[in-house]
């Protein structure tokens, strides 16, 4: 429920968006809500409640989920289907928090979570048999570090999960063991395994609520101090901000949009920054609207700075008048329209029954909150990364190629060329629920003729 008054300045401290991603039962949503019990937003009643209906499920461990799994089914089948949403601080930051999905029927939803985030918490199970069912072909472990790298997500907190589990007990071998199987598959995915700023490994009990605020406190865990690793908390708080732009055209992809005393909107502030009064303009559309209120969690601000995920009233529009995907951008600089589009693309692995892509090839393309139809028309020219040999206007490639695509939505979405905004311009194809290519938008195709975009990357504020 927002807050009564009139609008105040928004929080100074920065603000980090994390989203909690991996494998289906690795610990997510026992993280998160153990994270909410220990930041003071939980008090002991709701706890005990919850320990009962877990009970009552025969599902003892089950009761810190219940705090982000609210529905019904998520609590009944104990995994988690919409993206949970919940929020702390600390004493030097905010953080929002996002908690994904980890099933593969719903990485869908787990991708419009990362797509918010500036932090990926990976979540890893420890105990025997998770991890490496996690991590092989098809597990949701590589999936989703991978889609959190495309999605923009430049830092990764890996969270070995569970170290307390009977077959674990908090071995260091075992926390040693994991993290050696891990850095292979995150450097191929983009991330540096050798720099702490990209990737830091942690010991952690989500259940136990070890090693997130503070260091374990389990005789086993001596080791975990002895080596001085890092808490959860302590990492976060010490995580470099990422590059954010104030000064750049205002671009809010939007989430959703629903009636509460007028039309909200929902959405993370990629660039730019909004404030009561300011007009804008809602792309694919060309609707022109206004900025009536402005709300981050539940306080009513004056502004907005980029990377808040803000709920704002808009002026003059319905409900059903906006959809996920859609842009909320400056009426001086609007957000390009665009239904084709040149990119380069790394295939990662096709489907064993579609081995090829050609002309033709049609998949789901996701980029920000959008999510269409996509043919690809033309294959401009193809590398081998090994020989760096290029191909111009090769018949067909396969996996591993990278290739430079031109590509033709179903219908028209708002994107950039990565160089004009990198949160626009970033893409995932997938095929039968299997992400098969990433790739980068080079230029967009207004009437035929390529445009670069203008660079908004440089003068960006740490």
């Amino acid at each position: 429920m927002a807050t009564s008054g009139p609008p105040v300045d928004p929080d100074p401290r920065p603000h980090l968006n994390l989203v909690f991603i991996g494998h289906v039962d690795a610990g997510k949503s026992t993280t998160c809500g153990n994270i909410m019990y220990l930041s003071g937003l939980v008090d002991e009643r709701t706890i005990e409640k919850y320990q009962k209906e877990a009970k009552a499920k025969n599902r003892d461990s089950w009761f810190l989920a219940y705090l982000m799994d609210t529905g019904e089914e998520e609590r009944t089948k104990g995994i988690t289907i919409e993206v949970g949403r919940t929020a702390f601080e600390t004493s030097n930051r905010r953080y929002t928090i996002l908690d994904a999905p980890g099933h593969k029927n719903y990485v869908v939803n787990m991708i419009a979570g990362a797509a918010q985030a500036d932090v990926g918490v990976l979540l890893i199970s420890a105990r025997k048999g998770e991890f490496e069912t996690g991590f092989e072909r098809g597990g949701q472990t590589r999936e989703h570090a991978m889609l959190a790298k495309t999605l923009g997500i430049s830092r990764l907190v890996v969270a070995v999960n569970k170290m307390d589990d009977p077959s674990v007990e908090w071995r260091q071998e075992r926390f040693t063991d994991i993290c050696e199987k891990l850095k292979p598959f995150l450097r191929s995915a983009g991330y540096r395994t050798t720099s702490e700023d990209d990737v830091i490994f942690i010991p952690v009990s989500g259940l136990q609520g070890d090693n997130l605020k503070e260091p374990p406190t389990d005789p086993r865990a001596q080791w975990v101090i002895e080596k001085n690793l890092p808490t959860l908390f302590s990492t976060l708080d010490s995580t470099k901000l990422p590059p954010r732009n104030p000064d750049a055209p205002l671009r809010i992809p939007l989430l959703e949009s629903f009636k509460e005393m007028g039309v909200m909107v929902t959405g993370k502030i990629e660039q730019g920054r909004v404030q009561i009064g300011t007009p804008c303009v809602i792309q694919p559309t060309n609707m022109k609207t206004e900025i009536l209120s402005i709300y981050i969690e539940d306080t009513e601000v004056n502004y907005a700075l980029p990377g808040e995920n803000v709920r704002l009233k808009l002026k003059d529009v319905e409900e059903d008048q906006i959809h996920r995907g859609f842009v909320l951008s400056s009426v001086v600089d609007p957000c390009p329209v665009v239904a084709e589009f040149e990119a380069d693309v790394l295939i990662v692995e096709l489907l064993e029954h579609r081995p090829i892509i050609s002309a033709g090839y049609s998949c789901v393309f996701h980029c920000h909150t959008v999510m269409e139809e996509v043919i690809v028309t033309r294959l401009i020219e193809s590398t081998d990364l090994a020989t760096k040999k290029k191909t111009p206007k090769p018949r067909f490639v396969k996996s591993g190629a990278f290739v430079k695509f031109r590509l033709q939505l179903q219908n028209s979405a708002c994107l950039e060329p990565y160089t004009a905004t990198p949160q626009m311009g970033r893409f995932t194809l997938r095929d039968e629920g299997k992400t098969v290519a990433i790739g980068k938008i080079t230029a967009i195709i207004p009437n035929g003729k390529p445009y670069g975009g203008r660079d908004n990357t440089a003068n960006l504020e740490a």
